[in-house]
């Protein structure tokens, strides 16, 4: 999608700070930062969300996940990361090309507060 922001970090028409790149993913640091290390994974091949995968995005949904604890630990995280897929408005998606968010660092709190 020519017009999709994350499209167009991962084409470089607009700057990020690049964690990693290949043929097929891009990683970069979150913009609005949760806590000390927030970077994200997307596919270069726009989806708008994990919704839209299916069996042929597999391979490319995998390698992602292999990543994201790769560069986690790359990133410092070596005690443990936190991922993160919205999916769609009512999963609190804002940008709506597939991404992964890997949080760590810091003091992260629970995903839901339990009474």
């Amino acid at each position: 999608m020519s017009d999709c922001l994350f499209c167009k970090i991962a084409r470089g028409e607009i700057p990020s700070r690049k964690v990693y790149e290949d043929d097929e993913v891009f990683a970069f640091h979150d913009i609005n930062p949760v806590a000390p290390v927030h970077f994200m994974l997307i596919p270069k091949l726009h989806l708008d969300s994990l919704a839209q995968a299916d069996e042929a995005h597999s391979a490319l949904l995998g390698k992602m996940l292999v990543l994201a604890s790769r560069l986690a630990c790359e990133q410092g995280l070596e005690n443990g990361f936190r991922t993160v897929i919205n999916t769609g408005k009512g999963g609190g998606q804002e940008v709506f090309h597939l991404h992964i968010h890997v949080i760590g660092g810091g003091n992260i709190p629970p995903m839901v507060k339990r009474s």
